[in-house]
């Protein structure tokens, strides 16, 4: 038998607020997290050098807000933001997806890099590699 330690941080985390910043840069925020900043359509990203924390405030539209992309048919409330110009130039890791809990201070949306954040892995199954001996399309 092969047995694989179930790792909780995984998991969903239900109805408390998370962030992931994915490969690519790019932040979903789960429901309960867009929740907390008044479910803005648009924002501003902020970056605090000296503490490695990324800020999240609702703006009105301006050369500096980012649109928030509500995912149509989701049951959890996904939101995208798309900040790969933002994650590059504060050299912001992005080389594995990973989940942070943000807080809420002062009306900014806070993500610390330097704290607890779990890996996450897509659900998607990677793609199957040919059988030995077989031809490659």
């Amino acid at each position: 038998m092969a047995f694989e330690v179930f790792n909780k941080r995984v998991a969903p985390l239900g109805k408390e607020p998370s962030v992931t910043i994915q490969k690519r840069g790019i932040f979903s925020f789960n429901g309960a997290a867009h929740k907390l900043i008044d479910n803005a359509e648009t924002v501003e990203l902020l970056f605090d050098r000296e503490n490695n924390i990324i800020g999240i405030r609702p703006a009105t539209a301006s050369p500096n807000a980012y649109q928030i992309r509500t995912q149509p048919k989701s049951r959890t409330g996904l939101t995208l933001l798309s900040a790969s110009a933002f994650t590059q130039y504060y050299g912001i890791d992005t080389s594995v997806s990973r989940r942070w809990r943000p807080t809420l201070k002062e009306g900014i949306l806070c993500i610390d890099l330097n704290g607890d954040s779990a890996e996450v892995h897509g659900n998607r199954k990677p793609a199957a590699s040919p059988k030995e001996g077989s031809p490659t399309p």
